[in-house]
């Protein structure tokens, strides 16, 4: 906006300029004057940085608001309620920012300093002629010129009186650019309690709306303000309707129906919260209210069952409005039957489950479709405590476990109206807790478990087919006659540390041997004596390890025959005290177990490498029946190892370490293959080093695969979660770059020279929830490398598939609390504990975010809450630390 004069001759032609706002004037018009940018301005005056800061806050909340509700004609119901939620509190927020400025204004004019009306007209310069401000930008200022107008004028002073004239022209110059855009911008400001009545040029505003969306995201407004909105309700079984049938192993769903009962209802919930398990309420709604011939909704005195109920977030769902059979239901009195009890409960309370569940279970196919329009999903069940025709207890708890026992997962169908429910639940749960059972809740989109029990235990579920898994792990670094290494032992402690911590090698099975006790001998011995003559079964996995030196020798025959060195091996004999690659080879025949993997960190080559099967569709049911024995190579006989990657590890081991970390599941599918691993390693290596590591199957490998199953994490991000160093960041870096994708042709080298094709196995389908892991899990990895935005779209995209992952809300939280984005780091925080309350890391983190956001009182309740869960906890002393300071 240029001086108001020049403005004002400026605006009449606007409709036919070029671009949009004061970048250049119609013809005739002189162009307007530059305004220097906000730190130019704040440079010449520093008195007008905060102004700037506040006026640039205010237009953010103005520029969010559109972008929000633009484009409502085109959202669903749900996401026009979501906008303009968020848009109200973005409004209100603009409406508290005015005040802030105004509050400003009166302390500048208070004092008796003549700098105060050239401090006021650099902020007039950037409002008016900013070259990155659109004329709709400028709107967003309108109340605040007016407060200024007014209060200046109280000055009779003659730079009051010229500041006063200047901003009068600059407000008529708004009303101009006001009457241009009535129509849109009353359609977005209107809804709300107060309106600035601004508006903007028409033949401009798809120009300024492309504008805005190359600088925001409805996605990201809306989660910087605590909202990620779910995928569309996941549809399993039979599309429609879920029986529990789909659910995974050992893990059933907790369903009552008929209520709210006036004494019933609250005893099953007190069971439930006494055992730390969710359940879901189908609730009848003649007992919750009544619907009146008009629509009419009136409450009733049990609805405040129901409101509790939601507020212990657990789902409470749709069982019609009379209990009726609905099979025999159709038209309007089909309609009644849902759509007003789904009346009833949103009256209840927003927190209502889009779920429905047919009286008796009898439906048709008009109700089905009605339940679709409704945006209702049919629960149906697998297991029938027949609690309502059973009086006995006990005789409900063993029909019960009979059929769990049977089905081995499902849906549990009781009525919440009995007192026999409540007193056979309490037996039903004792066992199957004790039978290791795990207990889902709507989660939004699906059933999930959402988090473990309290005392739950942290068993992993092993979903490769081993029945044991064995490791030989060597490092050598202290060699008599070859050169010393720096980082072989190191590397060796390393992968031992994985095996037995992440992928649950027990570590009497991890056979460690480094330095002067990887001899010759030993090793041999550790093959022959630990993992030979039938110690090894053929459902067992054995790991090799090898981190040292390797040779080549060329035979008679013109063959390179490849070795690896032990720590008592002499470089002039190594050809007799060395163990040649045709040992191993023996050794790897001879072993029982199904799939062998070598990983040798050293260069030499000479084996002869077979090419490994083709993927399938079917992988891990004829992976069972395939044996493998399969080895990977840091490179050939004309290369060294490269000791100098990350953290003190070789190049090779270094990349090896991340693959496993999750990065070597290339198909995400939750399993990292000898292929993947390869696939991940070879091109990675030879892209940050001088190596061309080499891969294939040993002669009798069947075509099998060698399998990892990657663990789901567990971390939940704070203060004391390591991030790597930045050489290790700038390596991965290159290492990624080097990855051409799922579907992209990987060669590797083989150890008689020539190179392969790896074909990565296909994933299977994946559910909700475990899409959700690999996503937070990714995310996690991507805040390791201090790649924050990645990471929050990594957290972002768990959220969408699982809303109630508290991991990945907390996880979102601490991220913005690192990118020093309290506000947006507190509302995530929040998000986790109304998923968990007991979750102490994240009061933890609760507290250190009020605290960055000047919030005290609230700070000092989250730290106390953390020592209350926590006493003694990793962040017990920094907590009280952080109270002594408040």
């Amino acid at each position: 906006m240029s001086r108001l004069p020049a403005l004002r001759g400026f605006l009449l032609p606007i409709a036919i300029a070029a671009l949009l706002g004061g970048c250049e004037g119609g013809q005739g018009a002189a162009p307007p004057a530059a305004a220097p940018a906000p730190g130019q301005a704040t440079a010449a005056d520093p008195a007008a940085a905060p102004l700037l800061a506040a006026l640039q806050k205010q237009l953010d909340s103005h520029r969010r608001i559109i972008v929000l509700l633009a484009d409502e004609d085109t959202q669903a119901e749900r996401d026009r309620a979501t906008s303009t939620r968020i848009g109200q509190q973005l409004f209100h927020q603009g409406l508290e920012q005015r005040d802030a400025i105004a509050a400003q204004f009166d302390a500048l004019l208070r004092t008796a300093s003549p700098q105060r009306f050239a401090t006021l007209g650099a902020v007039l310069d950037y409002i008016e002629s900013a070259p990155d401000l659109f004329d709709a930008d400028r709107l967003a200022f309108r109340e605040v010129l007016r407060d200024l107008h007014a209060r200046v004028g109280a000055d009779s002073s003659l730079p009051a009186v010229k500041l006063h004239q200047r901003i009068g022209e600059d407000l008529e110059a708004l009303d101009e650019i006001e009457r241009n855009y009535n129509q849109e911008v009353t359609r977005i400001f209107s809804r709300f309690e107060r309106t600035r009545a601004i508006a903007l040029k028409r033949e401009k505003w798809e120009d300024y709306l492309a504008h805005l969306r190359t600088r925001y995201d409805r996605e990201a407004i809306l989660r910087d303000h605590g909202v990620i909105e779910p995928y569309p309700m996941s549809m399993k079984d039979s599309e429609r309707e879920i029986f529990g049938r789909d659910l995974p192993a050992k893990t059933v769903v907790l369903t009552f129906d008929d209520g709210p009962h006036k004494a019933h209802t609250e005893e099953i919930s007190a069971i439930l919260k006494r055992y730390d398990v969710p359940g879901v309420f189908f609730e009848v709604g003649r007992n919750i209210g009544t619907v009146g011939a008009d629509g009419t909704v009136a409450l009733g005195a049990m609805a405040g069952i129901s409101r509790q109920l939601m507020a212990d977030g657990y789902a409470v769902g749709n069982h019609s409005l009379t209990h009726a059979q609905l099979s025999r239901t159709s038209g309007d009195a089909l309609r009644e039957q849902v759509l007003g009890t789904d009346a009833l409960l949103r009256r209840v309370g927003g927190e209502r489950a889009p779920l429905f569940r047919f009286p008796y279970g009898a439906r048709n196919a008009e109700g089905l479709q009605l339940l679709g329009e409704a945006g209702l999903k049919s629960i149906m069940w697998n297991i029938d405590s027949m609690d309502w025709a059973d009086p006995v207890p006990e005789s409900i708890v063993q029909r019960v476990l009979a059929q769990v026992q049977k089905e081995q997962r499902g849906i549990i169908l009781f009525h919440d109206i009995h007192d026999r429910a409540v007193k056979a639940l309490p037996q039903i749960l004792d066992r199957l807790i004790a039978d290791g059972y795990q207990f889902a809740g709507w989660n939004g989109r699906d059933f999930s478990v959402s988090r473990a029990r309290r005392d739950a235990g942290n068993a992993a579920t092993v979903t490769t087919g081993y029945e044991k898994s064995w490791a030989i792990v060597i490092g050598i670094d202290d060699y008599a006659k070859w050169p010393k290494l720096e980082y072989a032992s190191r590397d060796a402690q390393a992968v031992a540390d994985a095996l037995t911590g992440q992928f649950g090698f027990p570590s009497s099975q991890v056979i460690v041997l480094k330095n002067h006790d990887a001899t010759r001998n030993n090793i041999l011995a550790a093959f022959h004596d630990r993992l030979s003559d039938g110690r090894t079964q053929k459902n067992d996995r054995v790991f090799v390890f090898f981190a040292g030196h390797g040779a080549t020798r060329q035979l008679a025959s013109g063959r390179d025959l490849g070795y690896i060195i032990p720590v008592d091996s002499d470089p002039r004999e190594f050809a007799t005290d060395a163990i040649a690659m045709t040992d191993v080879q023996n050794i790897a025949e001879s072993l029982q177990a199904k799939h062998v993997l070598f990983v040798m960190d050293a260069c030499y080559s000479g084996l002869g490498l077979t090419r490994g099967g083709p993927a399938s569709s079917s992988f891990l049911r004829e992976n069972a029946r395939r044996t493998a024995r399969q080895m990977l190579t840091a490179g050939g006989a004309d290369q060294q190892v490269a000791d100098s990657g990350p953290n003190g590890h070789s190049v090779f081991t270094w990349v090896l370490l991340q693959a496993l970390s999750g990065k070597g599941d290339l198909n995400g599918d939750g399993l990292i293959t000898g292929t993947e691993l390869a696939a991940y390693v070879a091109p990675a290596v030879s892209a940050v080093s001088r190596q061309t590591p080499a891969f294939g199957s040993l002669p009798g490998s069947q075509g099998g695969e060698f399998v990892f199953q990657v663990p789901d994490s567990q971390e939940f991000l704070n203060a004391g979660s390591a991030q790597l160093s930045a050489d290790a960041i700038a390596l991965n870096s290159r290492a990624d770059a080097a990855q051409g994708g799922i579907d992209a042709t990987v060669k590797v080298a083989g150890l008689q020279g020539g190179s392969s094709t790896l074909v990565v196995p296909a994933a299977v389908p994946a559910s909700d929830r475990q899409r959700a892991q690999q996503a937070n899990d990714r995310g996690l990895q991507l805040y390791r490398e201090k790649r924050y935005d990645e990471a929050v779209a990594q957290f972002t995209e768990a959220l969408k598939l699982r809303p109630d992952f508290a991991q990945a809300a907390n996880n979102l939280g601490f991220v913005y609390y690192r990118q020093q984005r309290y506000a947006e780091a507190a509302r995530w925080l929040e998000n986790t504990l109304k998923i968990d309350p007991s979750r102490a890391v994240a009061y933890l983190n609760l507290g250190d975010a009020y605290v960055h956001a000047g919030d005290a009182p609230r700070a000092r309740q989250a730290y106390l809450t953390y020592l209350e869960l926590q006493p003694q906890g990793s962040g017990a002393a920094q907590a009280r630390a952080q109270l002594q300071k408040l």
